[in-house]
């Protein structure tokens, strides 16, 4: 176990800092409008340097917003489409690993071939295939983001679930005559619980690095709304001029992503009695 995971509330008190408090409060907490353009004011800035003020604490960009408005609000937007994403994929990615370990046979083969095909596919061709059909949307990221997701719990809770079906307490309920889906809802499920958990926990950096990925590339969030990924696009520009405008978003994934790891890091330990102990 890490020093950071012995400490779980460092990540914790990083995630509701940057994350959870912006996600809720955003409207009473963001000082302007975050779509609203002052070109007066526009190239500001933060107010550590020599030219900022406190009227834009971490500056403004090309288009006169403040930085830090658009901040707060991207981080609804980051933490919105995340939930969702890890939600649906999970949901789906767990059904389908519960059927392909506790089936086996020809159902196990058949689904796992059709794992195999999504993590074959190309994320970004994919992604810019839907822009181009649909437009950038929430949608759009969404539906990629699960596309990629579903597959990996998939895997993980197909290989707990070939373990678990051998156990001597579901052994026992078969010889009580409980019938398949008892098994699966009552003795298998909470058994993985804990698993799936953990996963989604990880996955919700993995989600939030996709999407500003994805909104960098002008397949995401379409603009002006204020996704990280957005944001960074909009100063790659003018890194050497105002690199504010893409060094704060960007320091915000990295901060949200790597307190994800860690928490989800310490997650797993704290289940796993065997990672417990060390």
């Amino acid at each position: 176990m890490t020093r950071l995971t012995r400490f779980p509330w460092l990540p914790v008190l990083l995630l509701v800092g940057v994350l959870v408090i912006p996600t809720l409060f955003a409207e009473w907490i963001s000082p302007y409008d975050p779509l609203k353009q002052a070109l007066p004011q526009r190239l500001k800035p933060p107010v550590f340097f020599e030219d900022g003020t406190w009227s834009h604490i971490l500056g403004t960009d090309k288009q006169g917003r403040d930085i830090l408005s658009r901040l707060i609000f991207g981080a609804r937007v980051s933490l919105s489409i995340s939930l969702a994403a890890v939600l649906v994929g999970g949901s789906i990615g767990t059904l389908v690993g519960l059927v392909a370990g506790y089936a086996g046979g020809w159902a196990d083969h058949l689904l796992m071939r059709v794992v195999d095909l999504s993590l074959a596919l190309p994320l970004v061709l994919m992604a810019l295939v839907l822009a181009s059909v649909f437009g950038p949307s929430f949608g759009t990221v969404i539906t990629v983001v699960v596309l990629l997701l579903w597959s990996t719990y998939a895997r993980q809770v197909r290989a707990e679930t070939l373990s678990l079906k051998h156990q001597d307490f579901v052994q026992r309920a078969r010889v009580t005559g409980a019938s398949h889906s008892r098994i699966v809802m009552l003795h298998i499920l909470p058994n993985l619980l804990n698993t799936v958990v953990v996963l989604a926990t990880l996955q919700v950096g993995t989600v939030i690095l996709l999407e500003s990925t994805l909104s960098f590339l002008g397949v995401g969030v379409p603009p002006p709304y204020p996704s990280w990924g957005v944001m960074v696009a909009d100063g790659r520009e003018l890194l050497v001029g105002a690199w504010w405008i893409a060094i704060m978003p960007g320091a915000a994934i990295v901060v949200v992503v790597l307190a994800m790891n860690v928490f989800g890091d310490w997650l797993r330990d704290h289940f796993d009695p065997k990672l417990r102990a060390i």
